[in-house]
């Protein structure tokens, strides 16, 4: 008989992925796809591993962590939403990437380093629930969650979601309240002055379409 090397075990789980993905590479497949994986190399990966949590897998426009702590899964997730509104500000608002973020607490099977089961299916819901720039968790997480963080959730109520036989109930930290997220970490503020440095760069070696002698951005001081 076949031997499984699957196991069973409690983890909180956030989702998270691009908004408008498929519209944002019609317009520029190659800009968006560059962005994309700048934002998860030097923001959001760097932000999971911060708080203790692990890349499970990435797909094209999204990514799946897991977390021991349901609070650093939920203050990882406000954190790389109050990040991101700093970014890509040089572009227009519908070119700009955007996440939506999901967070569940609840028991995974993990086999092959990969985790399945209806605690990732919640989570990848929860995601697809949360506005442009916002969080979503579930009431299991917000219990546990109790006063150890100062974000506002807005209670959603129960909802019904794709594939789970429950409704599951749904608190919301909104885009608007991302500013009342603790100031960035330092890894953010270097994320933003490497990617602000960095842009600055690539404009200045581009000819002016006349023969122009190229214009040099220098980067504003944080």
């Amino acid at each position: 008989m076949a031997t499984t090397t699957a196991t069973r075990r409690l983890a909180a789980i956030l989702a998270a992925d691009v908004v408008g993905y498929s519209r944002l590479m019609g317009a520029d497949e190659e800009g968006t796809h560059e962005r994309f994986k700048a934002h998860l190399r030097e923001l959001v990966a760097p932000k999971i591993t911060e708080h203790h949590g692990r890349i499970v897998k990435t797909t094209g426009d999204g990514v799946l962590a897991e977390f021991a702590s349901v609070v650093e899964a939920v203050r990882c997730g406000a954190e790389i939403q109050h990040a991101m509104t700093d970014c890509d500000l040089d572009l227009a608002e519908e070119r700009r990437l955007r996440f939506r973020i999901g967070v569940n607490l609840g028991d995974v099977i993990a086999d092959g380093g990969d985790i399945y089961g209806d605690g990732v299916n919640i989570a990848v819901r929860l995601e697809g629930l949360a506005a442009p720039g916002g969080v979503c968790v579930s009431g299991t997480v917000r219990d546990h969650i109790g006063d150890r963080l100062p974000y506002a959730f807005e209670d959603m109520g129960e909802q019904n979601v794709k594939n789970i036989a429950r409704p599951v109930r749904v608190y919301a930290l909104r885009p608007g309240d991302m500013a009342k997220v603790a100031p960035a970490s330092m890894s953010s503020t270097l994320y933003h002055r490497r990617r602000l440095v960095s842009r600055s760069h690539m404009l200045a070696r581009r000819v002016h379409p006349l023969g122009a002698t190229s214009v040099h951005l220098v980067p504003r001081a944080p």
